[in-house]
């Protein structure tokens, strides 16, 4: 007579869960398309992102990259295709469990409640992890991880400040310390640096080169000079497409990302990449 199996506690099981070979990519996407009515906001686009990139995503206004980063995140559905998370299937999935699985972003504007302090901020976002009963030890000091997350962030010297009062570089600073605290494994930041002083975006460049030694990050980024000073891997999308991958200087030196994506003449392009 046979044995019974094992019986497989949960522990195993989420053990097993996210025991995944570290060859998988960590985000694979394949034919992907949205249509919104007859317009097409993706067709057919593939994308590969493995562990530790920093990736720029770049394209001209309505190229699909917002709606790329809402598909990832759950926010949009695909009409066809395939996104793949760590090798698990995204699609059906909402966005709270897409968060679950270690997948964060921010949006164009920034999202913190003003009203509470920098610290509040960033402990009520760690708390998205944290056991039940922990939530009740909250006020009786700084966690480390909310500790480091404000030393990373540059804003350890405002933490009871206030988010209200923040700049607005501030303020994009806060929103991404509050992703870093929840752990996620991909970062998607939207146009991180729009609208900000230049002292500012050379620090949110410093910023996304320092998490991107423990994370992946997608940046969604029409800044050129910033593209330029801090992108290794570049994806170009046009008309819902990927126009072509490469490195800053492939993507500079390509004719159809100056003609295309700029929608210049070439010579004008080119001032606009160096």
């Amino acid at each position: 007579m046979s044995e019974a199996p094992a019986e497989t506690t949960p522990a195993e099981t989420a053990a097993s869960e996210t025991a995944l070979p570290e060859e998988t990519a960590l985000l694979e996407i394949r034919g992907l398309q949205v249509a919104f009515g007859g317009f097409r906001a993706l067709d057919g686009v593939d994308l590969t992102v493995g562990r530790g990139e920093l990736r720029f995503l770049i394209g001209p206004n309505g190229a699909g990259k917002t709606t790329l980063i809402d598909v990832i995140t759950g926010l949009t559905k695909p009409t066809a295709g395939t996104v793949r998370f760590e090798g698990r299937d995204l699609a059906g999935r909402r966005e709270h469990e897409i968060v679950r699985l270690g997948v964060g972003r921010t949006f164009q504007t920034s999202v913190v409640f003003e009203e509470l302090t920098v610290l509040e901020n960033l402990d009520l976002a760690a708390s998205f992890r944290r056991p039940l009963w922990s939530l009740l030890r909250r006020g009786r000091g700084v966690s480390e991880e909310v500790a480091a997350a404000l030393e990373t962030i540059g804003l350890t010297s405002l933490a009871r400040s206030r988010a209200g009062v923040l700049s607005h570089g501030q303020r994009q600073w806060l929103e991404i310390g509050m992703l870093i605290v929840q752990r996620p494994r991909l970062l998607l930041l939207d146009e991180p640096v729009a609208g900000m002083a230049s002292d500012e975006r050379e620090r949110t460049g410093e910023l996304l080169t320092e998490i991107a030694r423990d994370h992946t990050v997608i940046v969604v980024e029409h800044d050129m000079d910033f593209l330029r000073r801090y992108a290794s891997q570049v994806t170009v999308l046009h008309e819902g497409k990927v126009l072509m991958e490469g490195s800053v200087d492939e993507v500079r030196a390509d004719p159809h990302v100056q003609e295309i994506y700029l929608g210049r003449a070439r010579e004008d392009a080119e001032d606009a990449v160096r």
